[in-house]
This record gives C-alpha cells, sequence and structure tokens, in this order.
C-alpha cells in the first residue's frame, strides 16, 4: 500500500495573527454649552436636513435647537414625565417622542403640535426608533416588550416580547435583523420584523444592557453595558470584538462614517474608540457646570450629527454639550498611543 505522506503537513508552524494597527483619529473638543433644559438631559435628535436637533429632558420638555448656533428656537410641552425618546423622520415632517408618561407622540414639525398618540405600553417608553424605509415605528420600555406601530393608523403591528426585564434601547434598520432591543434582563434580541418573533438571543453581556449604536454603512452594531462593550456582525450578531477600558456604566453609543464610536459614562467619562481595531483613543471627563454638583457628571445620551464631525451629548447637570475633532491636530502633535497586544481572532 503506497504510504499516506499527508500527516507530514501537521508539523508546520501555525500561521501567526498581526494586530492590525488602528487608524489615527484626531482628538475631540468641546466646543460649545448649551443650558436651558431644567432636568437632565436624556435624549436627542438629529433632523436630516442638519440645521437643527431637538432634545428631551427630565423637565418634561422638547426643545429645538439651531445646530450652527446653538439659540434655542422652539420649546414644545406636552409630556407630563421625563422625555426619554426622540427621532426625527426623514422622509416626513414628522418627529416621534416617548417618555416616563407611558405616552408615544407624533408631531407635526409644520404646526409644532401633536397630531398622534400610539397607546400600548403599560409602562414608561425609554426608546423609540424609526424604520429606515417603512412607515413603521418601534417603540419600547419598561414593560420589558418592544413594540412596532403603523405610522399613520396609529395600529400596533406586533407586540415583540421575549424580554425579561426593561428594554433599554431600540435600533432599526433596513436589512434583518430589521429590529435590535437591548434589555435589563443582559441580552440582546435580534427581531425578524415581518414575523414579530425572534431571530437570536446575545448573552455575551453580564450585565444590563443600556446602550446600542448601528454603525451607518457597515453592517455590524455596538452594545454597552458596565464596564463592557461589544461589537457585533449582522445577521446573525457574530461577536466581532470587545472594546475594552471603559470603566463606568456605559449609557450611551454612537458611531460616525469614519469609524470613531464613543462611550459615555454615568460618571461624565467619555471614551473614543477607533471602530475598527477596537483601539481607545481618547479619554476625557466631561466637566459638570458651574452650580451643579460633582454627582452630576452622568452622560445619559450621544449622537453625531448628519456629517458625522459634530458630537452631541445630553448630560445630568442639564446641559447640552457640542464637540468636535481638534482641527490643528495632526499626527505628530498627538501621535498614535498604540502598542500591539497579543493578537486574538475576531472570530
Amino acid at each position: 500500500m503506497p504510504k499516506d505522506n499527508s500527516l507530514t503537513l501537521t508539523t508546520t508552524r501555525p500561521t501567526q495573527i498581526r494586530a492590525v494597527r488602528p487608524e489615527w483619529h484626531a482628538p475631540w473638543k468641546l466646543m460649545r454649552v448649551i443650558s436651558g433644559h431644567l432636568g437632565w438631559v436624556r435624549c436627542i435628535a438629529v433632523e436630516p436636513g442638519n440645521k437643527w436637533f431637538a432634545t428631551g429632558a427630565g423637565d418634561r420638555t422638547i426643545k429645538i435647537w439651531d445646530l450652527a448656533s446653538g439659540t434655542l428656537k422652539l420649546t414644545l410641552t406636552g409630556h407630563i414625565s421625563p422625555v426619554r425618546g426622540l427621532a426625527v423622520s426623514p422622509r416626513h415632517p414628522y418627529m416621534f417622542s416617548c417618555g416616563e408618561d407611558k405616552m408615544v407622540k407624533c408631531w407635526d414639525l409644520e404646526s409644532n403640535k401633536v397630531i398622534r398618540h400610539y397607546h400600548g405600553h403599560l409602562s414608561a417608553v425609554f426608546s423609540l426608533a424609526l424604520h429606515p424605509v417603512l412607515d413603521v415605528l418601534v417603540t419600547a420600555g419598561r414593560d420589558a416588550t418592544a413594540r412596532v406601530w403603523d405610522m399613520r393608523t396609529k395600529q400596533a403591528i406586533h407586540v415583540l416580547s421575549g424580554h425579561k426585564s426593561t428594554v433599554t434601547d431600540v435600533k432599526c434598520q433596513e436589512a434583518d435583523p430589521q429590529v435590535l432591543t437591548g434589555s435589563m434582563d443582559s441580552t440582546i434580541r435580534l427581531w425578524d420584523l415581518a414575523a414579530g418573533k425572534t431571530m437570536s438571543v446575545l448573552t455575551h453581556h453580564k450585565k444590563s444592557v443600556r446602550a446600542l449604536a448601528v454603525h451607518p454603512t457597515q453592517f455590524a452594531f455596538a452594545s454597552a453595558s458596565a464596564d463592557s462593550i461589544r461589537q457585533w456582525k449582522c445577521p446573525e450578531g457574530t461577536l466581532m470584538q470587545n472594546f475594552e477600558g471603559h470603566r463606568a456604566i456605559v449609557n450611551t453609543l454612537a458611531v460616525n462614517t469614519d469609524g470613531v464610536m464613543v462611550s459615555g459614562g454615568d460618571n461624565g467619562s467619555m471614551n473614543f474608540w477607533d471602530w475598527k481595531t477596537g483601539h481607545n483613543f481618547q479619554s476625557l471627563e466631561s466637566q459638570v457646570q458651574p452650580g451643579s454638583l460633582d454627582s452630576e457628571a452622568g452622560i445619559f445620551t450621544s449622537t453625531f450629527d448628519q456629517t458625522g464631525l459634530r458630537l452631541i451629548t445630553g448630560e445630568a447637570d442639564k446641559t447640552i454639550k457640542i464637540w468636535k475633532e481638534d482641527d490643528n491636530a495632526t499626527e505628530e502633535t498627538h501621535p498614535l498611543d498604540w502598542k500591539p497586544k497579543l493578537a486574538r481572532s475576531r472570530y
């Protein structure tokens, strides 16, 4: 019988996985502090034209601000408890809000009045998201459900149930999974929107998942809980990598097209990350405004504007802060502080 030589292949050295050098990003700095709310700023939405943005707060109001100047344009009242979620439609002159009063409202931006209510949540509504192409609104909250609404008829299309505790954040995207939810039960669920059923449950987090961020161009998203930020690939929810080093309860995540992700903590800490490699290229503390307590240093919400060049944060000192990259920074003035760690496979 001929001798089988295939076994000799097993003695070759294993291929080495090389650490990927992260991209250089300019450091971010505070550009403007906006005051006006009388309560914690809990949610932010930038309108598609990038002219203005809206904030919702513990003072039960929604305020519309000019993005370029930071001046107040309008204050909307109607909620009777803190406002927790906002979204501006890219295809209709509508803005949607939700709050701890169980209410979900649709505002007509031409008359600045509420034209629809969506009734069904049994408790506080903490988050909402608009589907990018369908006339569908998804809301989520303390009753452990996410609810899918027909925007125009106010009909409930689905009740997405399965979480065991408060649903803290919900996101929508065009392709399956079209709905993503994070919950205080420390799981993330990916939903089949057509069937109204769970596609998969991600159980890697050990503590409450407080924030989700969908990448604007890649088919991927990130999730955050206390001391833990993870990156996932859609559609099946494969774990790509961990972002290590934010020692705080992370309340909010945002990511822009340049591959910059920011995480905001309950103690006022902000970390900036390279999306591709998970490298933490900047850490800073948000400064509490004069007259506020040191304990009011939490960052509750963050979002990039439509260009990705401005970052807006809503904070516990009742202010809104606008950040931008340092225009004068170069790789020489701010060299990349990175050392290759023992590389692990991403899959």
